[in-house]
């Protein structure tokens, strides 16, 4: 066999060092599934040794950062990887969504003002900060405005967030945070009632486009914390134009519309920035002056909680070039239970605090009205 005939080798590799052990195995059930769609073979971890002329398409855990550790995968563009890269570790995150406050102790290295001047519009009101006295400074001052949801810019799934309302919550708050909390940068933004987070999003894999909205779902895990919960997608086979042709109420179609202009600004001002999986959140709710807002949240430029409905709904299409549209999920649950047979499941042991965690997804027909 010729070099230029060797099948690509699916291989999965760990980039968070902090993943937890269920993560991990999603991971990785992820990466195999993505194997099989394709019909290539798939490792659970880089090979010791490469062969000469031996293909990859890589599956990271987190976005890849920086120059260096594209190169060591051979990493070049989005059609080596499902995920994404950018050069600096800030931007992998979501203190990119904000401004830095005025005159601020810390401000990383890179840092460029101009995305969050262009993305304002787009997002929620909010400041990024990148230390604990910084921290204090911004959330002080926008108290005034309402309540503030604190949060690493480097959490998954709501994990480390919390909302405050005061002064001495607010103090109570940022004792529990560490200096390690700040490395990526903490968003502090305003806080919204009656909320709603959509996902929007864009997957490109082997010639294969798929776009999609949906909504998340929260469940309460094993000690009581509203969690993620699962994504409920509407994807289609096309571009975002494709998308926005369906019959969309405005509120959908004002949240697509965000995530695009925001997408647009990442590949015209991070100019070394590439993916081949892109989903942003977009929050609808009402702030402390009553007021109706919708905006990005953040950025996933890296396997995520979508990926599984992203993946079945990846499935259909290549399993039938006719199928146009599909509604795919995925569930996260606390709880044991018989699933319907059209299910994969991704997950089932024990979450990061021992309690029963089951990850699994689903696709299902669209039914146009």
């Amino acid at each position: 066999m010729n070099d230029a005939d060797r099948p690509r080798l699916v291989v999965a590799c760990s980039l968070d060092a902090a993943a937890q052990p269920a993560d991990r195995q999603t991971h990785l059930a992820l990466a195999a599934w993505l194997a099989e769609i394709q019909g290539l073979d798939f490792r659970p971890e880089p090979p010791a040794h490469r062969q000469s002329g031996q293909s990859f398409y890589w599956v990271p855990d987190a976005t890849v950062i920086g120059r260096d550790q594209a190169a060591e995968f051979g990493i070049h563009g989005p059609l080596d990887l499902f995920g994404g890269f950018v050069e600096r570790d800030y931007q992998a995150g979501k203190a990119i969504v904000h401004p830095l406050i005025e005159r601020p102790t810390l401000t990383p290295r890179g840092w460029n003002d101009a995305f969050a001047t262009r993305v304002k519009p787009l997002v929620l009101d909010g400041h990024s900060v990148f230390c604990h006295n910084d921290a204090v400074r911004c959330a002080s001052a926008r108290l005034q405005r309402g309540p503030q949801r604190l949060k690493p810019a480097a959490s998954r799934g709501g994990q480390g967030q919390q909302v405050v309302a005061d002064t001495d919550q607010l103090a109570e708050a940022l004792a529990r945070y560490e200096e390690g909390d700040y490395q990526q940068g903490m968003v502090i933004e305003d806080d919204l009632d009656d909320a709603q987070t959509h996902s929007v999003g864009q997957v490109m894999i082997n010639g294969v486009l798929l776009s999609y909205h949906g909504v998340q779902q929260h469940n309460r895990n094993g000690r009581g914390e509203l969690v993620y919960g699962g994504s409920d997608l509407l994807v289609v086979r096309g571009d975002f134009d494709c998308l926005l042709a369906l019959d969309l109420v405005e509120s959908v179609k004002l949240a697509i519309q965000q995530a695009v202009q925001f997408d647009r600004a990442t590949h015209q001002l991070l100019p070394a920035f590439f993916a081949s999986r892109r989903n942003y959140d977009v929050a609808q709710g009402v702030d402390a002056s009553g007021r109706r807002c919708s905006g990005v949240l953040e950025q996933s430029w890296r396997i995520g909680g979508a990926s599984g409905a992203e993946l079945a709904a990846l499935e259909a299409f290549v399993g039938d070039p006719a199928l146009c549209v599909v509604r795919a999920s995925t569930f996260e649950i606390f709880e044991d239970k018989p699933l319907p047979a059209n299910t994969r499941v991704l997950y089932r042991g024990p979450d990061a605090h021992g309690d029963f965690l089951m990850k699994y997804a689903m696709v299902e027909p669209y039914v146009f009205q």
